[in-house]
């Protein structure tokens, strides 16, 4: 799975806004954020826009404005992120793994894009920025991270 900047910088920015939160000063303008996650600002502007179209963040223009979550940090999912910049979290070619058939020697690969997209699931869609802020994640995504070979390349 490639993850894209477009979605790394999505989930980062996600986070600062997380994090002022409840502040008192949550709202933060594009630039701050930009500074803050060393992001371009210029990119960030546009990854802004597909959160706020996906509902995920909530802005307020003029001198003061800025963007702030349009829900608590406990409500909104890396999977959310996701598909709010990116798209869908698995697609074959253009297609969603359960639309995809094949024949011959390839006719079961459909099942295994399907096992691949329930395990992006299992993780992106139950872990939200809350889990990601305070580093208390979801067991299974723990165990998964402490498996022998889950920090090695292959």
């Amino acid at each position: 799975m490639d993850i894209s900047a477009r979605t790394d910088y999505a989930v980062r920015a996600m986070l600062a806004l997380a994090e002022s939160q409840g502040s008192g000063d949550d709202l933060v303008s594009v630039e701050t954020l930009a500074h803050r996650q060393d992001l371009p600002r210029k990119f960030l502007e546009a990854i802004v826009s597909d959160l706020r179209r996906a509902g995920l963040v909530s802005s307020v223009r003029g001198t003061r404005g800025g963007y702030r979550l349009a829900h608590e940090a406990s409500g909104i999912t890396l999977g959310d992120i996701f598909r709010a910049v990116d798209g869908p979290l698995a697609e074959v070619r253009g297609l969603r793994p359960h639309e995809t058939s094949y024949e011959g020697v390839a006719e079961h690969l459909p099942t295994v894009w399907v096992a691949v997209r329930a395990s992006l699931r299992t993780v992106l869609d139950e872990t939200s920025l809350a889990d990601v802020l305070s580093g208390h994640l979801p067991a299974h995504v723990e165990r998964m991270a402490a498996a022998p070979d889950a920090w090695e390349s292959r």
